[in-house]
Formats: C-alpha cells, sequence, structure tokens
C-alpha cells in the first residue's frame, strides 16, 4: 500500500481571514465624537454651553465659544500684525544695498548694530556666523543669491 502525500502546502489563515483583514484595514474609521472645549467659568465651576441661533455660549458667564476655527483665524491675524524681528542676514543685504559697496562682515556687524536693524543676542563671534550664513546663502541660490563674493572676506550686494 502506498500513502498519498498531498502536494498543498498548509496555509497559516484561510484566505477569507486575509481579505477580511486587507478590507477591515481599507476602511475608514469612524471620526472620534467631537469633544466639547471645557474650561472653568469665572463665576464657578466648569462653562455650561448653550446655543442661541448659530451662537453658543456659557449660560453662566455669556463667554462665546471659541472653536478651532475661530482660534486659527486669531492666531492668523495677531501673526499678520506683530512686526517680525530681522535676521543678521537680512539685516546685511539691506545694509549691502543701502551701501553699494563691497565690506566685510566684521564691519557690517557693527553698521548694523549701529544703524539699529539687528543686534547681537550676546556671542562672541556674530561676524563668523554671519560670514558662514552669507557663504550658505551663495552656496544653495547660486546666481539668485543676495550677494556676491567680490575679494577674500568682502561682499556686495547682488542686486
Amino acid at each position: 500500500m502506498s500513502k498519498k502525500t498531498s502536494t498543498k502546502k498548509p496555509t497559516s489563515k484561510p484566505a477569507k481571514a486575509k481579505a477580511a483583514k486587507k478590507a477591515k484595514a481599507t476602511t475608514a474609521k469612524p471620526a472620534a465624537p467631537e469633544t466639547k472645549p471645557t474650561g472653568t467659568c469665572p463665576k464657578g465651576g466648569d462653562h455650561e454651553w448653550t446655543e442661541e441661533g448659530a451662537e453658543r455660549f456659557c449660560a453662566k458667564c455669556k463667554e462665546p465659544e471659541v472653536t478651532k476655527s475661530k482660534r486659527a483665524k486669531k492666531a492668523k491675524a495677531t501673526k499678520a500684525t506683530t512686526d517680525k524681528k530681522m535676521s543678521a542676514l537680512d539685516a546685511a543685504a539691506k545694509l549691502l544695498g543701502e551701501t553699494k559697496e563691497p565690506m566685510n562682515t566684521k564691519t557690517m556687524i557693527e553698521t548694523i548694530a549701529a544703524k539699529g536693524y539687528w543686534t547681537s543676542p550676546g556671542g562672541k563671534t556674530p561676524h563668523a556666523t554671519l560670514y558662514s550664513a552669507i557663504l550658505r546663502e551663495i552656496n544653495t541660490k547660486g546666481q539668485e543669491a543676495r550677494f556676491k563674493k567680490t575679494d577674500r572676506g568682502n561682499f556686495a550686494f547682488n542686486g
């Protein structure tokens, strides 16, 4: 008597289970329930939000509810109105654009500080930092850089 051997390889999971797992992974997960912002009410305890028309406000203190979209709009508005501090690189470009003559970085730092465009935050070698930043801009932007090297250690405005 001869034994019949099966040519089929045993599978670890049935095909149906694999297909179900793949379908489950591709289906969208249900959205998490929207959580109401909690905070402490000045009148005591947590805010108790009530709706009146399209507005939501606290029944105790009458403070309007601030949603994520309102917070984002408010943050964008404050960022646009605040004056941003000028960097040393931007100040150097402005200075070289005004003077129209090549300068070394030590002279640039002194003149930038004297004109009030930028002040060093206390570093020992701001001229070396500016030098490397200018070279990095020239190397990365090429012909479109704001600076050009005229001589050893000297830069001019490229405009």
